[in-house]
């Protein structure tokens, strides 16, 4: 099983309510809800990861 070193937004509450993020050696994304099982993570590639952050932020920026 690989080893993930998870981090957090630093905008995130103290209430652990968020999503974590980690990458491995070999540049595979983790994604976990923090609040969920610990061993439930999605795995993408860079590519996968820079298209999930270029629609998050296109969301973001239509919703408001």
């Amino acid at each position: 099983m690989q080893r993930f070193r998870w981090r957090k937004s630093r905008h995130s509450g103290p209430d652990r309510c968020c999503v974590e993020v980690a990458r491995t050696s070999d540049d595979t994304i983790g994604i976990r809800d923090s609040k969920g099982h610990p061993d439930r993570i999605i795995l993408v590639n860079r590519a996968e990861w820079a298209t999930l952050l270029t629609t998050i932020k296109a969301g973001a920026s239509n919703s408001g």
